[in-house]
């Protein structure tokens, strides 16, 4: 069978420009209709979704505090404030309709979804933080909410430990990727550390709960799309999003974890034809 990006490759091309005084990085790929908006989780960036943008197009960018983006320290590192500038992505890049896919904590693109659900055409979502109640938070998590204790873990953390513990978020033997890892651990500094220590601050079970209060509204066809052995955040979660979504379905992945299409990659052709 083909490797994904063998089938239509499409040219990413990559963009680094100010948005609100701020320098955004984020990638572009042509594709036909209303652009799919790719939003990526923790710790990563846009580099996840290349083979994705390879093969249907859209625009995937780095969120403030990741990647090649704007990481100062005054940001508004929160749902909220993830939302806001998502709304300011799209209108910068010219986008009023979208379809969107989101990963992690790129679930803020959910946030800005519940704002206009007339704006989303399509979406999928693949092992998010849980926008519901009832959930809770991973060990790692607890230690990164916890301060002084997450300052701790952050700056013990090392390209080593970050291979070490991805054993565990991932469906085959071993860890993950090196590449993966490495594409990881180039951007990991002192900034997305901040960063990702504010976002789960700021997101304690009753923040997470309220932010899905109108997940009904949204009610654009969606697939949710989870890898069942993702060991922080359970397959439970994947029944429950499509249930407090308006039109979805679900597609549980037994032999995939919490990066689904590192464990398959057919995962990208599945999205590919979901969003037509």
């Amino acid at each position: 069978m083909a490797r994904p990006r063998d089938i239509l490759a499409r040219r990413v091309e990559e963009h680094l420009e100010d948005i609100d005084g701020q320098p955004i990085f984020w990638r572009s790929a042509p594709g036909e209709g209303a652009p799919v908006l790719y939003v990526h989780g923790v710790p990563t960036s846009s580099d996840d979704w290349v083979p994705f943008l390879e093969r249907t197009g859209g625009l995937a960018p780095d969120l403030p505090g990741f990647g090649r983006s704007s990481k100062r320290g005054d940001l508004d590192y929160s749902i909220a404030g993830y939302e806001r500038f998502l709304d300011r992505f799209l209108a910068h890049v010219g986008a009023d309709r979208y379809r969107l896919v989101m990963h992690d904590w790129g679930v803020v693109g959910l946030a800005l979804a519940q704002a206009a659900p007339q704006r989303v055409e399509r979406l999928v979502v693949m092992n998010i933080v849980p926008f519901l109640p009832g959930y809770r938070w991973h060990r790692i998590a607890r230690a990164w909410r916890t301060r002084l204790l997450g300052e701790l873990v952050m700056g013990a953390t090392n390209r080593w430990l970050l291979w070490r513990l991805s054993a565990e978020a991932s469906a085959t033997p071993g860890p993950l990727p090196r590449e993966f890892i490495d594409e990881a651990w180039a951007h990991f500094d002192q900034g997305t550390q901040r960063a990702i220590l504010k976002l789960y601050r700021g997101a304690p079970p009753d923040v997470l709960a309220q932010a899905g209060r109108r997940l009904g509204d949204v009610t654009a066809p969606a697939l949710v799309l989870w890898g069942d052995r993702d060991p922080y955040i359970p397959a439970r979660f994947a029944d429950e999003t499509a249930d407090a979504l308006g039109a979805a379905t679900v597609r549980h992945l037994e032999d995939a974890a919490h990066w689904p299409w590192l464990d398959r990659p057919d995962v990208v052709a599945i999205v590919a034809d979901f969003l037509g």
